[in-house]
């Protein structure tokens, strides 16, 4: 299948090597070379595992585990109450104030809150410790050696060196951030809406020793943000722009924020050429798929260049991160994951060994991964859109 034409357009008069032609171009860095070195190379396949400020695994499947095995009836409830938001979209106004009331964003940000409390645990039972789905950037990686892969890929695109300052929006538990800092030496400043995440980030990072990050709770649909003019070095987040009301006034910020030549980073879920929201299959695959990933809206890559545009910045680059455009073959690897575990959560709730809300619970996780790996075949809608922009030196 061809790659669509706005991938293809978008990459003239910039990069327009595929994410396979960078990884195999770069080869791994020395472990023990200095920090300081801005030279530092991504992985030609696998990404060196003792360079991820990665907690042991089995560690955190069982605090996840004893985490969701002890939640009450009502955050359950709030749980499956929180995705009511997914059959909505930030662009239909009316539809929101019918919904949600007047005040409709503040019951989104209490939806993600909820939403996000039991998710993270639920995700962590699995090899997505980290709350996102990276790009497909090697087929011999596993889905978290995909995420270290392009983790480091966000670090070499920023130019990241030791001390700087970066912003890292919709920061989640601190586990990308962590990376940063292992990986590049860099101060990070994360930002996220739920105080649960925010306080488990803080601790992981003081287990690591990493006492120059902070982690702030904060949902960036309330602006400004809470930082000085020209604070940060550096910007990145990952999946999180589909929760923003306002892409437009969040750039702006960002933009005042950012120092004058300091570069952005972003991945995140966008609509495609492809998509045709009239056609009634597209539309009832967005349906399911939304809920899946957690997204309000649905940003397309214009978009999200205009709102950048109109900020001020310049994109250098805007292209599908993922190899030939597609993460399905990673998709598949996660859903058939969370369906085998689905399969013994049901034996052991019908035992009675686990409480019945594990059922609701991994019914509701695996429920629409089939239609996410159908759209993205389709190359109707990628969570993998990939823009780095740079504010101007003047």
């Amino acid at each position: 299948m061809e790659t669509p034409p706005v991938l293809a357009s978008r990459q003239s008069g910039r990069s327009s090597e595929s994410s396979l032609d960078v990884v195999e171009k770069q080869k791994l860095a020395n472990k023990d070379s200095n920090k300081n070195n801005n030279n530092k190379q991504l992985p030609s396949s696998r990404p060196d595992l003792h360079n991820s400020a990665s907690p042991k695994r089995w560690t955190t499947f069982w605090k996840a585990f004893r985490y969701l095995r002890n939640l009450t009836p009502k955050q359950v409830d709030d749980f499956m109450a929180s995705y009511v938001i997914y059959n909505l979209d930030w662009s239909d106004e009316k539809q929101m104030v019918e919904t949600l009331g007047a005040d409709y964003a503040t019951q989104v940000g209490d939806c993600l809150k909820a939403y996000y409390g039991v998710l993270n645990h639920l995700c962590a039972l699995g090899d997505v410790e980290k709350m996102y789905i990276p790009p497909f950037m090697s087929q011999k990686a596993t889905v978290r050696e995909n995420q270290l892969l392009y983790e480091e890929s966000i670090a070499q695109a920023l130019g990241l060196t030791a001390g700087d300052h970066v912003l890292d929006l919709g920061c989640g538990r601190g586990r990308v951030a962590a990376h940063m800092t292992q990986y590049a030496g860099a101060h990070v400043t994360g930002l996220n809406i739920d105080p649960n995440q925010i306080a488990q980030a803080r601790a992981f990072h003081r287990q690591l020793g990493f006492d120059a990050n902070a982690f702030v709770v904060q949902d960036f649909n309330t602006l400004p943000l809470p930082f000085a003019d020209a604070s940060f070095d550096a910007f990145y987040q990952i999946q999180a722009l589909s929760l923003c009301k306002d892409l437009p006034a969040l750039f702006r910020e960002v933009f005042r924020v950012l120092k004058p030549g300091a570069k952005v980073s972003l991945l995140d879920w966008a609509s495609l050429p492809a998509y045709d929201p009239s056609n009634p299959e597209h539309a009832e695959l967005m349906s399911r798929v939304k809920p899946l990933i957690g997204a309000v809206g649905t940003p397309t890559p214009d978009s999200l260049e205009d709102a950048l545009t109109h900020a001020g910045f310049t994109v250098l680059r805007s292209d599908n991160a993922s190899v030939g455009g597609l993460q399905a073959p990673l998709i598949d690897k996660v859903d058939f994951y969370f369906r085998s575990m689905r399969q013994l959560i049901l034996g052991l709730v019908k035992t009675h060994v686990l409480p019945r809300h594990f059922k609701t619970l991994i019914n509701r996780l695996c429920l629409d991964g089939e239609a996410f790996i159908k759209m993205d075949t389709m190359r109707l809608v990628t969570t993998s859109y990939r823009i780095i922009a740079q504010k101007p030196l003047q």
